[in-house]
């Protein structure tokens, strides 16, 4: 497996070029475009969205791996809910904190959202590294994180490593009990295992988890990872995102829909176990405290092979991140 090296100046916008490989790197305003053999892998943005988001994800030949809305406009036929839902980010709803002790979300997008915003970014090696604040609606910097998305290519897959590190930076922080939090995907619209009823498509596709679960019946289990696969241009595609054992509250709940959003969530308690506590998902830091999430994802041709998943979590597991 090749490593992809990244190199990034942030001052300025121009293009790198790594023969090697055939990898290129090319620096441009507000984003890091990643393309593999001269072909588009990602795009890493980090301004003009209200919090960072990899966008476009593409397959070897170019088959598009996440939704296209809202990053650009719906071709006809294709959903167009959930306006928040940007391809592949983190999120949540209900974080309390901040001098005002208020309540921010910062999951949805509208008048009363808070944003993050990237402050720094910085590669080394194979890796982006950024550094992000997040904002409440009324402007208060209610807590900062820092993040690392190490990118793979393989003959056969794709792959990257995403790593999360919440500080409680501006005092005591609480990230509330809450369904739409966490590590996030949409899929395609024709890889969901029955699509958003704004979707005029037909879906084949299917979820599957560690424990033997399937499709609608996901939704809020517990798992060490999922996996989402369906047909996506006449082809079979699919992609697994696995939990790091090392991450708290491992398995972590899936907030898994068969409309597309896969979501590694482990705040979210009340909802996914139907617990009569509103708390009973809360995690609180303490001012100076932080708390890190690992997670990979892997796309891949082909349905979901259970053993060959398997596999690849016990390697990702043996990491020390």
């Amino acid at each position: 497996m090749k490593r992809i090296a990244l190199l990034l100046v942030c001052a300025s916008f121009q293009s790198v070029t790594f023969a090697g490989g055939g990898v290129s790197i090319v620096q441009d305003k507000g984003k890091v475009v990643v393309k593999i053999d001269g072909k588009l892998f990602t795009e890493y943005h980090y301004t003009h969205v209200p919090k960072p988001v990899l966008y476009p994800v593409r397959w070897i030949d170019g088959t598009a791996m996440t939704r296209r809305f809202p990053m650009e406009p719906p071709k006809p036929g294709e959903s167009n809910d959930h306006k928040h839902h940007r391809s592949l980010w983190w999120g949540h709803r209900h974080v309390k904190g901040g001098k005002s002790g208020g309540v921010h979300d910062f999951w949805g997008e509208n008048s009363s959202s808070g944003k993050q915003v990237q402050t720094k970014v910085a590669i080394k090696d194979n890796s982006i590294h950024s550094w992000n604040k997040w904002v409440g609606n009324n402007g208060e910097t209610v807590a900062t994180d820092s993040r690392t998305i190490t990118f793979y290519v393989g003959k056969a897959d794709r792959m990257l490593d995403y790593s999360i590190t919440i500080h409680a930076s501006e005092g005591d922080l609480e990230l509330q009990d809450d369904k739409d939090a966490g590590m996030s995907i949409r899929v395609p619209d024709t890889m969901c295992v029955s699509p958003h009823p704004t979707a005029k498509v037909k879906a084949q596709g299917h979820m599957l988890n560690s424990e033997g679960i399937k499709d609608a019946a996901c939704w809020g289990k517990r798992a060490k990872w999922i996996n989402y696969h369906g047909t996506v241009e006449g082809k079979t595609l699919g992609v697994t995102v696995l939990d790091h054992p090392d991450n708290p509250r491992h398995p972590s709940n899936w907030h898994a829909r068969s409309y597309g959003l896969c979501a590694a969530n482990v705040f979210g308690k009340r909802h996914f176990e139907r617990l009569p506590d509103k708390s009973a998902g809360n995690m609180k830091l303490k001012r100076g405290e932080s708390v890190t999430f690992n997670y990979r994802f892997v796309w891949h041709a082909g349905p979901a092979d259970a053993k060959q998943i398997e596999e690849q979590w016990k390697k990702f597991a043996e990491i020390k991140f």
